[in-house]
């Protein structure tokens, strides 16, 4: 039986638009692999441009040590990172804060950390560890070691307003009263412990120095008695120690009222010092031959910086 459709060779009519219905509904057909190539080609050319504007990240290099240090102390970018810490006991008005606190940052930035863990103003503060913390040194110069107790003394500015206010006047009354004395290395009453001399086991002196207080008690001085008495500064308790022959008085620090001193005429590399532990000059407890290097850190020790205030 003879086909329907049209010989080889022949078209029907119908039958391009037939395919091209069929060509457009059929799935399309895998490539072979020049076509392949060819199609890769294209959209190489296609997105050459955005190839050439993208580059990838380059690798991060290893970490540095002290970003990973800085990392795992917790310590962020804009404040402690990639520096050295150490773990402080921070003691103030009988309350302990442990803080974490750059080993290379100065005595001037501890009184600020302080200041924001406690309100204390800085100017406020005597802040301790074997003796003052100075200002400008840095807590690896003054050989702070991890675990150190700091202890810091010290009262508000509306404490120490409360307290010293009302007798302004009668301070300012009294230093010029004392201004128009003849002075105290010539009164009677130190010319006789004076004119002993200078004993022979004092401490040595170093005239226009100012030097921290020395780690061991100041001794070989005379009292107002003429005896040999010793000054010693236990810091940890907050406490002036006066030892003599007879005994030993332990005075908070808090208790003592004022220190004074002059020079010694002829002399002048020694001072002689009174502490005031009541409410008059009365309560002057005098020590004579203090070496000149020691007067302005007894006095800050003593009465810290607020005195000025």
């Amino acid at each position: 039986m003879a086909a329907a459709g049209a010989p080889d060779g022949m078209e029907e009519p119908g039958m391009d638009t037939e395919a091209e219905t069929v060509a457009t509904e059929a799935p399309a057909r895998p490539l072979n692999c020049v076509e392949a190539e060819a199609a890769a080609g294209a959209a190489a050319e296609d997105s050459g441009a955005a190839r050439g504007s993208l580059q990838p990240a380059p690798a991060q290099p290893p970490g540095d040590p002290a970003a990973q240090a800085s990392v795992s102390n917790g310590e962020d970018a804009g404040g402690s990172a990639g520096r050295e810490l150490v773990d402080l006991k921070i003691i103030w008005n009988k309350t302990k804060h442990d803080v974490k606190f750059p080993l290379d940052s100065t005595g001037s930035e501890l009184k600020q950390k302080i200041h924001s863990i406690t309100g204390l103003p800085p100017a406020m503060q005597k802040v301790m560890y074997k003796g003052l913390v100075p200002e400008d040194k840095t807590l690896r110069e003054i050989k702070v070691t991890s675990g150190a107790k700091i202890m810091v003394v010290g009262s508000t500015i509306n404490d120490v307003l409360a307290v010293n206010t009302p007798k302004d006047a009668a301070q300012q009354d009294a230093k010029a009263e004392e201004n128009k004395k003849e002075p105290l290395c010539r009164q009677k009453q130190h010319r006789k412990v004076l004119d002993k001399g200078k004993p022979e086991d004092v401490m040595p002196s170093v005239k226009g120095a100012q030097e921290r207080l020395p780690t061991v008690p100041l001794s070989g001085m005379y009292n107002k008695s003429g005896g040999k008495v010793r000054l010693t500064f236990k810091l940890e308790q907050d406490q002036l120690w006066i030892g003599t022959k007879e005994r030993t008085e332990k005075l908070p620090m808090g208790s003592i009222k004022n220190v004074v001193s002059e020079p010694i005429e002829g002399h002048e590399d020694y001072h002689m010092m009174a502490f005031q532990l009541g409410p008059t000059e009365a309560s002057y407890y005098w020590v004579y031959w203090v070496p000149t290097q020691y007067v302005d850190a007894i006095k800050d020790t003593v009465l810290g910086k607020w005195q000025y205030f």
